[in-house]
């Protein structure tokens, strides 16, 4: 059983603001220490930022309308608190504690996310889509049911009927939709709006990773300033998350469908 939601969900646009966000700040600095809160719904987008980096007001608010259109928006930067910033003064560690579990994406999660994609190709507003096992429930706003049917005719389409979505009728928060994200890896650490130093961003994305690499589930834990996790130094851990990142094209990329 396995609920992804696309790009364009509430929730979805919020972590994609977070990560363009994320994005400046690494645009920036070298390796900028950043974490982003973003709320938005209603015309309204609220993004609370605690950062190292100087980053433009004005460059914000044009991300924020790029992804969410002409919406009002607030935004509060704060300078990131200097007991968390003597941290990494010696070097690359763990920048918070936390546990993370990465786990092997199953076959039917990976089929639900090849048709999220499928659907989202076509369709590009905001859907929801749940499968488990032969049942496929598909929720896609503004597109028709019976065009839906033609290419999943067996699936439960639009059961209340055609719609809307978007943040005109939701709101949509950061790291609201982490099972969508990570599937079975889901921990207590959301993966948007931070910079690597980040565990919740760094250590998830490499237990995923390492996880379907070997088949095998991953479960390790952290405290904040630790130099070392699995074995290896956490510069290690962090420099496999940047490549990653790197590879997708950026945080706000990233943001978009996670993990899965």
């Amino acid at each position: 059983m396995f609920e992804k939601v696309n790009p364009c969900h509430p929730d979805k646009v919020a972590d994609r603001i977070a990560g363009a966000i994320v994005d400046l700040a690494y645009k920036a600095e070298e390796n900028p220490k950043i974490a982003v809160e973003v709320l938005i719904g209603h015309g309204a987008c609220h993004v609370i930022i605690e950062t190292t980096a100087t980053l433009s007001k004005e460059e914000i608010a044009q991300a924020v309308n790029r992804i969410a259109g002409n919406v009002l928006v607030n935004i509060n930067i704060a300078e990131q608190d200097k007991h968390l910033s003597k941290n990494q003064a010696n070097g690359v560690r763990c920048g918070d504690n936390g546990i993370f579990k990465g786990v092997p994406l199953t076959d039917e999660q990976k089929k639900l996310s090849e048709i999220a994609r499928d659907i989202f190709a076509k369709h590009p507003f905001d859907g929801k889509y749940i499968l488990n096992e032969d049942r496929l429930i598909i929720c896609q706003s503004n597109a028709a049911t019976d065009e839906l049917a033609k290419d999943y005719p067996t699936a439960e389409i639009n059961p209340l009927g055609d719609w809307t979505g978007g943040t005109d009728v939701d709101t949509g928060a950061t790291n609201r939709k982490l099972g969508s994200d990570m599937a079975d890896s889901v921990t207590g650490g959301g993966l948007h709006g931070k910079d690597l130093s980040k565990a919740d961003v760094s250590v998830n994305i490499y237990a995923f990773l390492k996880a379907q690499a070997t088949g095998k589930v991953v479960e390790l834990c952290c405290a904040i300033g630790d130099d070392t996790i699995d074995g290896l130094p956490y510069a290690t851990v962090v420099g496999a998350a940047r490549e990653f990142i790197h590879n997708l094209g950026g945080f706000e990329i990233f943001a978009e469908w996670g993990l899965v």
